[in-house]
């Protein structure tokens, strides 16, 4: 949901002249600016090498969710492919900006009780250790979809109604994704005071684009 959504910015945003998505099966998606390269296998990326080369920025929205998952599993389609992917990214470009889509209540250190949030918080320290020009870690909570767009959640179809409640309760843990797409692309082109951004760093940021 989140990658969809933050294509459809970037191909609305002026600022972007080009966008490369790599996928494991194609979106269906045709627009001028757009480019896909249908990948198969996540853990072995070397033959990408020659076409992400030349790019400002990556915005890294593929993730995996936790429940139900053993902690050698997430940490391989988390950690491990993240970092696989980064790597690549940062040996053919270093000029380049990496936003990496985390999540809120992630971990600092490895220490903590949540599976997911200790290899989060692992992969993002990772991240931070590589030579892009920047780094910027995205940890929003509830995000409010797009509509319209095809990968929307079950749980936003079944319980949309309750977003307007819970923007007023916890105003802190909500943004858009509309915000998450335009927060990425300006952190890109004008970076940001801190490389990780909560639900109001999102806000702000994507309100200067």
């Amino acid at each position: 949901m989140v990658g969809e959504g933050v294509l459809h910015m970037c191909l609305l945003a002026p600022q972007v002249a080009k966008v490369l998505i790599i996928n494991r099966r194609s979106t269906g998606i045709h627009h001028p600016k757009l480019t896909e390269i249908l990948h198969a296998d996540f853990m072995n990326v070397e033959a990408l090498s020659e076409v992400v080369r030349g790019y400002d920025a990556c915005f890294f929205c593929l993730g995996v969710s936790s429940v139900g998952m053993k902690e050698a599993t997430y940490y391989q389609l988390t950690y491990e492919l993240t970092i696989g992917f980064a790597r690549l990214l940062s040996n053919q470009n270093s000029n380049m900006t990496f936003c990496y889509v985390s999540g809120a209540g992630t971990y600092h250190s490895e220490n903590g009780r949540l599976m997911w949030a200790r290899i989060k918080g692992k992969t993002e320290r990772a991240l931070l250790q590589l030579p892009f020009k920047s780094v910027y870690l995205f940890r929003p909570a509830i995000i409010i979809p797009i509509p319209g767009l095809q990968n929307t959640l079950k749980f936003y179809k079944f319980f949309g109604w309750l977003l307007p409640v819970l923007k007023v309760l916890w105003p802190n843990s909500i943004c858009s994704l509309r915000a998450v797409g335009k927060a990425m692309i300006a952190a890109a082109i004008n970076g940001y005071k801190s490389n990780i951004l909560q639900v109001n760093d999102i806000k702000l940021i994507a309100a200067t684009l």
